[in-house]
């Protein structure tokens, strides 16, 4: 296995890194565009282990600590859309490579999709899953009820309700490794507030503050865009309607999965991912082609 690599960076006056894991260049396997993947505030540089294991062989997979994530700054109020562009900006800078793979889960496709407009150039392939189009004001009333939880000082019920508002809990929807995924992302905004990380808590505030851009289309960089089936957070109608504003991009669902399809269906979204950035570069017609992946 290749040595991963650690690199520090600042933008704004705040420091952040990325880590590279050279492409395992014994697996024989043809090369593409290194991979940057991007997630939210509970997926830094060392939480895709799944997309080291797939992507590793074709692609140096790049991950990172964007400020406001994993060890990296904390994203003072404001501006956050233009700090993580630029970020993302210096990562690739930093790389020297003339286009990357990129690809966005949750907040981080908010990110990815924004970078994509701003340097349509310099994206090779653009892949995006639980793509946060549309918040609803039930979904943000539970987000504010964790947040008063916090505020009370219950760390283990803010944690429980932060964890369930991204979680489909209706029985009658049947999620694949889904109480699994429940344990592990309460864990996690758990272990995020009791290590002291205000990134956990940040990353609330954004998602009830902010208004992601999504408008304005794409053209020019392939696509794919996908959710689980029982995304509660946005759901597949509306990232369906987002992922027709790009150029040719095809939308999929993956069956019995919500917002955490990463976790869910972990090996089967890398190889989804890994698939379609090594597909050769074709010009690609206008127009959403859907699919659903079969369980």
């Amino acid at each position: 296995m290749p040595q991963e690599i650690i690199r520090s960076l600042t933008v704004h006056g705040l420091r952040y890194g990325y880590r590279v894991l050279p492409r395992d260049t014994t697996a024989g396997e043809t090369a593409t565009e290194p991979a940057l993947v991007l997630g939210g505030a509970l997926q830094g540089m060392y939480g895709w282990p799944q997309m080291d294991e797939h992507l590793g062989p074709v692609a140096d997979v790049v991950t990172a600590d964007l400020p406001g994530m994993g060890a990296a700054d904390p994203l003072p109020p404001g501006a956050a859309a233009t700090v993580l562009r630029d970020a993302v900006t210096g990562i690739v800078d930093d790389l020297g490579v003339p286009r990357i793979n990129l690809f966005g889960f949750s907040y981080g496709a908010a990110i990815a999709f924004g970078w994509a407009r701003y340097a349509p150039g310099r994206v090779a392939r653009l892949a995006l899953g639980g793509v946060p189009v549309h918040i609803g004001p039930e979904q943000r009333e539970h987000w504010r009820r964790a947040q008063r939880r916090l505020a009370e000082g219950d760390q283990e019920g803010f944690a429980a309700l932060a964890a369930d508002g991204l979680m489909c809990l209706d029985p009658d929807r049947p999620v694949h490794r889904g109480e699994l995924a429940r344990r592990y992302v309460r864990r996690s905004f758990l272990h995020a507030v009791r290590s002291g990380s205000v990134h956990a808590t940040d990353s609330l505030h954004r998602a009830l503050a902010d208004r992601p851009e999504f408008s304005g289309g794409l053209s020019g960089v392939p696509a794919l865009v996908f959710t689980g089936e029982h995304d509660t957070v946005s759901s597949p109608e509306r990232q369906r309607e987002f992922a027709a504003t790009i150029e040719g991009s095809r939308f999929l669902t993956l069956p019995e999965s919500d917002h955490w399809v990463v976790l869910e269906r972990s090996d089967e979204v890398a190889a989804l991912v890994t698939r379609f950035f090594t597909e050769p570069r074709l010009p690609h017609q206008a127009g959403d082609v859907a699919a659903r992946v079969p369980g």
